[in-house]
């Protein structure tokens, strides 16, 4: 299809959607955050009168005594708690089905959610598939979840996917890998607690990963042309936290200042895609990571100068804003110039968090279908340029093992 014909089909779904979000329903969300608010969200818990819990999470988790940690203020008034720990990373619909089974036969009122973003995004469509009976798989899109779920509170371990903040989850088939995406004003969680107490103990090589996944949220979400809400204002607050904070959690992960200003920069993040949704990073680290497996953050952080440079001019004004935000030159400067220095920040942050440039998984063979499913995923984002052909094989040739 000719470019001018995407690009008039691409404005055309833009504004399509403006009228869907204007016609969704409003959400009530609350956060707890800073030291010690996973307790505050406990008993948030309590105070609403629930009486059986279903936590959802991951077996490392569990087994570190993280979860236990969490939840201290449910055992101690024991509550009725059941838990599926068997969220695994990139989570598929046969693990949010068999979450959903240990909901129906606990009989559980509310799900909550503990661990990164692939934990988040099980319990969310969990909290849906316990009270039907309809395969899961049938929600894929926008709003097709049209039932009462349960309700759903969320308490990250990791500061990147901001799923905490988002309508939408990310669910993986289990045959092909692909990712499909459910959204819905179901999935928000009703209360969430940022407590950077849990995030200590994150490795160095997660909090770089996370944390680039962050930053590449709060980027495309300001470089993004859909106008709406405050994601202007969240994603550069996101963007700063993380600059400012990144490369200190990484080198000394018991620095709590720094992993508080991380939990932050995450969920600003988050707030910010959720009113406009990703980007072309995510329209190519999507189908790395349903192809070879490679974790999302890294995935993303591969991938996203590569896109910044394919989009600067189109993104120049918008990037050299990033560029004054994080104290790389002066307002008196060209714009061009600011823009090509934060892309340039960015790689440097990358490189100080020893994020690689390349994967050697990344197979030549696999081009054209990724380039493809790329494109196709692309036109459905808010993006300053549309993915082209040779632009993304370009982009793949970088990230994959030099020849």
């Amino acid at each position: 299809m000719p470019m001018f014909l995407r690009k008039i089909l691409h404005a055309m779904y833009l504004k399509i959607m403006t009228v869907v979000v204007f016609f969704a329903p409003s959400s009530r969300h609350i956060v707890f955050a800073g030291t010690g608010s996973s307790s505050q969200l406990c008993e948030h818990i309590i105070r609403t009168g629930a009486k059986r819990v279903l936590v959802v999470t991951d077996k490392p988790l569990r087994d570190l005594g993280v979860v236990d940690s969490a939840i201290a203020g449910l055992l101690a008034v024991d509550m009725d708690i059941a838990y599926y720990d068997g969220v695994l990373p990139d989570p598929t619909f046969a693990q949010v089905v068999e979450g959903a089974a240990v909901a129906k036969a606990h009989g559980s009122e509310v799900v909550l959610a503990i661990g990164g973003g692939s934990s988040i995004d099980a319990a969310k469509v969990i909290s849906a598939a316990a009270t039907s009976d309809v395969s899961p798989a049938e929600w894929v899109g926008i709003n097709k979840i049209k039932h009462t779920t349960l309700k759903l509170y969320a308490i990250p371990t990791t500061s990147g996917t901001g799923s905490e903040a988002t309508i939408g989850a990310v669910i993986s088939d289990a045959v092909t890998h692909e990712k499909a995406i459910v959204m819905g004003d179901c999935l928000l969680p009703v209360a969430a607690a940022l407590d950077a107490d849990l995030i200590l103990g994150l490795p160095p090589h997660i909090t770089a990963a996370t944390g680039m996944d962050a930053l590449t949220h709060g980027i495309e979400a300001y470089i993004g042309v859909w106008e709406r809400g405050t994601r202007l204002e969240d994603a550069r607050l996101a963007v700063k936290l993380v600059f400012d904070n990144l490369a200190l959690a990484y080198h000394d992960g018991k620095d709590l200042d720094a992993r508080n200003g991380m939990a932050m920069g995450a969920y600003y993040a988050g707030l910010a895609i959720n009113q406009v949704n990703v980007g072309n990073v995510h329209a190519i680290a999507h189908q790395l990571g349903g192809k070879y497996g490679i974790p999302h953050g890294l995935a993303n952080a591969l991938v996203l100068p590569h896109v910044l440079e394919f989009c600067c001019q189109e993104a120049q004004q918008s990037l050299a804003e990033l560029g004054l935000l994080v104290g790389i030159g002066s307002a008196d400067e060209d714009s061009a110039v600011l823009a090509q220095r934060f892309i340039t920040a960015v790689r440097e942050l990358r490189a100080e968090v020893e994020i690689p440039e390349w994967m050697d998984v990344i197979r030549p063979e696999d081009f054209e279908t990724i380039t493809q499913q790329a494109i196709q995923e692309g036109a459905t984002y808010p993006v300053p340029r549309l993915l082209d052909s040779s632009n993304v094989r370009q982009i793949l040739v970088n990230i994959a093992k030099p020849i």
